[in-house]
């Protein structure tokens, strides 16, 4: 057996060499084996494939991230867009070129979308150095690396606002959702009453409903801003409410707007399409309720800004309003909801 050339090693290294040899081979254990054996696993875990390595990265980290859609949206962008180039390459030889074909064909188009990719490839080669199966720079990395290839995301994708419904429009699509008997019509009347996200809304389930205050207390983990946010509730919101209770079953387990499988909510695509159909028309969004709300609470109404805001749970952007409102303007807010509530029928009329 060679201890490796004299080049290479010392004599004291050859001496520790030899010694480790003999020991094995005194607990029976064939050190040239024992050497191939080494030199096997190191050769495998050098190849693990890219795909390996995000599955791992995924499982490792999906018990800190909020939102229960987050592992598989990323599966579902690497399966899209990388998968293909890169899935079954071996992680250590991944390089610059490799990470420039995946994002360069979709950069200009779906900005948003690759700048996304590019993070999630580059936190798992990240992981992938942490763990010894590759060495060097990071090719995905942005900040002196990508960047000085491709122009900054926000130079060439222009930020396509949800598109909302004119809050002119907005009684006759509540007034046609109403008459629908689905229970993703009801979802998205109950998130135009409460200034909701779709995702809040789909995922509510009764434990944080409080008929007899009026309340709804969506807990932090559910929150975009990761704090908690109570929501008045108006008259109308609660009507929502007692709809679906008469539809309640076992089935739907504690979710307030279930969808068709047992124990899951609607999906926002059930979402969309309802108001699709209400609105007579695709050129609407489910999220743009919110905007349709603000801008009635901006144009119609003499609520300060801040109310508006706190309604729709936005971060707190200016210190002076963050101190001026240390509480949560509930008081104002339901006054505000409840003013919704009948802009919404009056502009049915």
């Amino acid at each position: 057996m060679s201890l490796g050339s004299g080049y290479d090693i010392s004599l004291a290294e050859a001496r520790m060499l030899a010694s480790d040899a003999r020991r094995q081979l005194n607990q029976k254990v064939d050190p040239l084996e024992q050497r191939r054996s080494e030199d096997a696993v190191r050769r495998r875990e050098a190849g693990i494939p890219f795909r390996d390595v995000a599955e791992r990265y995924i499982s490792d980290q999906a018990a800190g991230w909020r939102d229960p859609l987050r592992p598989k949206n990323w599966r579902r962008s690497l399966e899209l867009h990388a998968y293909d180039l890169i899935g079954d390459k071996p992680v250590a030889q991944i390089e610059t070129d490799d990470i420039l074909s995946i994002l360069r064909p979709i950069w200009v188009e779906k900005t948003e979308t690759a700048d996304k990719l590019r993070g999630r490839m580059e936190r798992i080669l990240d992981y992938a150095r942490t763990h010894g199966w590759r060495v060097g720079e990071n090719p995905a990395r942005w900040k002196g690396h990508i960047s000085a290839i491709l122009p900054k995301p926000s130079n060439v994708s222009k930020v396509e606002h949800h598109k909302a419904i004119d809050r002119k429009d907005i009684g006759r699509v509540m007034a046609a959702l109403a008459e629908s008997q689905g229970m993703a019509a009801k979802a998205v009347r109950f998130t135009c009453l409460t200034a909701a996200r779709s995702g809040e809304v789909r995922n509510a389930t009764w434990s944080e409903i409080d008929l007899k205050t009026r309340v709804w207390t969506i807990p932090a983990h559910r929150m975009k801003m990761g704090r908690e946010h109570r929501v008045p509730l108006s008259d109308g919101a609660v009507a929502v409410l007692q709809e679906v209770m008469l539809l309640r079953d076992e089935r739907a387990g504690d979710l307030v707007f279930p969808g068709q499988k047992r124990g899951k909510p609607l999906s926002d695509v059930a979402l969309s399409k309802a108001l699709h159909i209400a609105a007579g028309t695709k050129d609407v969004t489910v999220h743009g309720l919110r905007s349709t709300f603000r801008d009635w609470a901006a144009e119609d109404t003499d609520y300060p800004s801040e109310v508006a805001e706190m309604a729709l749970a936005h971060a707190i952007s200016n210190k002076v309003e963050a101190a001026y409102r240390r509480g949560d303007l509930f008081d104002k807010r339901r006054e505000m909801m409840v003013n919704w509530y009948v802009a919404t029928n009056e502009s049915a009329a």
